[in-house]
């Protein structure tokens, strides 16, 4: 019998990831920094002038506000620097870039008023007032500019930062198909480490050496970021060391913790026993934060309902005059603790069509079933699942308290039948008009995605959070992406 060959591992050399070196495949970061400033800078000043231009405040002196205009931008500037808004580890992901920003900009303002009031300066009220705010505002949407430039260079493959990834191959596995998929968060993997004892081939990502050898892997290919999973390997002293060779490389250090569903304010760093613990608050999912989002949610549906009125109109009379049957389409889902709601959208197939099982593959994940091309569904009705405008009548669930503006998808009876036990922390919240299922790749999610996206959610519920995911979902309803 002939031995089994084992599959071969792409090679990676030290040149093709070192390219032009470590410092020109850095050199856009401090590019990016400098666009920052300059920005910044620009936005101050074209407030400052055009707040001048427009109208001035009355009780301050006219011979002063030009210099005052002149004096906003530097002033403006030096704020930014003092929250920290320029260092690179607050750039280009996640919110704490864009909170420094609001932060800079209350600091400011408590600082003048508390100037003004103990020295009995006679400051531009109405001029600072104004000004500071729509500085504010237009440096956010300059910043959030800035970044889905990048976004776009990332998908374009430039402004990568190469990435080794340490652990076992399960995880790693796991981690290299999210940073694949995720391309806009620029980590470029080019191998892993994995413990001597795992072998070496690896279905396609090159095995560069074992967990002893990371520092040495590091130098050889001038790694950006390594990333380290948990390992029972790299303990607390073997990590702890690993983290100081580190300190002689320009590589920086992540750690994946075990829970990795859980951010935010949950997680904080404290001192206890002489340790720096991680400690993980409860999830706020009752009291006054529960009864504000019912509250957002009842308003925001009311108020969209009567805005989106004519344009329910229209649908009802397409659906209607384009296929018989009736307009909407009533199915049981389930909600918020177990219990099932009617939920009501617009028909999209021939009448009586969940009677009429299509004979066929299933596109779907394993649990959800789904068809790219379902022979039932109307010519109206791939337009409207498109672009989600079949979900339009579930203003009214949100209305009536039934589901949420955003939550997680509201699943059949017969797939809650095939939950597993993470899946059931989903019933804690209600089911969501929109969520992260919908601004994340909807039907193109894989099961296992589709349960992180909804224990992220659940864990981590903000106000903020939800403001976030309705601005995300315009944008994926428009590209109309993974809807079928």
């Amino acid at each position: 019998m002939r031995p089994v060959k084992a599959p071969s591992i792409p090679s990676v050399s030290p040149a093709q990831v070192r390219g032009a070196g470590t410092v020109a495949r850095r050199a856009w970061r401090t590019a990016y920094v400098r666009r920052l400033i300059a920005g910044d800078l620009l936005c101050a000043l074209v407030v400052a002038v055009l707040t001048l231009w427009l109208g001035p405040d009355p009780a301050a002196d006219s011979a002063v506000l030009p210099g005052l205009a002149l004096l906003v931008p530097l002033v403006w500037l030096t704020a930014m620097s003092v929250a920290r808004s320029y260092e690179q580890r607050f750039l280009w992901d996640g919110p704490e870039e864009f909170r420094r920003v609001f932060f800079a900009t209350v600091m400011l303002l408590a600082t003048i008023g508390t100037v003004s009031w103990g020295l009995r300066l006679e400051v531009a009220r109405g001029f600072v007032v104004v000004t500071l705010p729509l500085t504010c505002a237009l440096t956010l949407i300059h910043r959030y500019g800035q970044r889905k430039l990048l976004h776009r260079q990332r998908r374009l493959g430039r402004a990568l930062q190469t990435t080794l990834l340490v652990g076992h191959r399960k995880g790693i596995l796991a981690l290299h198909e999210q940073l694949r998929r995720e391309t806009h968060h620029g980590y470029r993997v080019v191998g892993c480490c994995l413990p001597a004892s795992e072998d070496r081939s690896f279905d396609g990502l090159p095995v560069l050496g074992h967990l002893d050898e990371v520092v040495r892997i590091v130098e050889l290919y001038e790694v950006d970021t390594v990333a380290v999973l948990p390992t029972p390997e790299l303990d607390g002293g073997a990590l702890r060391r690993l983290g100081w060779d580190l300190e002689g490389t320009r590589a920086e250090l992540l750690l994946a913790p075990a829970v990795t569903e859980l951010a935010g304010p949950r997680v904080r760093i404290r001192p206890s026993c002489g340790l720096p613990l991680l400690h993980v608050e409860r999830p706020e999912l009752r009291g006054v934060r529960r009864l504000v989002k019912a509250s957002f949610d009842r308003s925001a549906a009311l108020l969209g309902l009567l805005l989106l009125l004519p344009a329910l109109l229209a649908i009802a009379v397409a659906v209607k005059s384009t296929s018989p049957g009736p307009v909407l389409f009533r199915q049981q889902r389930v909600g918020r603790d177990g219990q099932e709601f009617g939920m009501i959208k617009f028909r999209t197939m021939v009448a009586d069509a969940d009677l009429v099982h299509p004979v066929g593959g299933d596109d779907g994940n394993g649990v959800l079933f789904k068809l790219r091309l379902d022979p039932r569904v109307t010519s109206i009705g791939r337009f409207l699942r498109r672009h989600s405008l079949d979900e339009l009548p579930q203003l009214v669930n949100v209305l009536r308290g039934e589901m949420s503006l955003v939550g997680p998808r509201p699943p059949l009876p017969h797939e809650v039948a095939r939950y597993g036990a993470d899946m059931q922390r989903r019933f804690l919240v209600k089911p969501g008009l929109t969520g992260l299922w919908q601004v994340s790749g909807r039907s193109n999610l894989s099961w296992d995605d589709s349960v992180r996206m909804d224990l992220r959610y659940v864990e981590n519920w903000s106000l903020t959070f939800d403001l976030m995911i309705l601005g995300q979902t315009l944008r994926a309803v428009l590209r109309g992406e993974g809807a079928y």
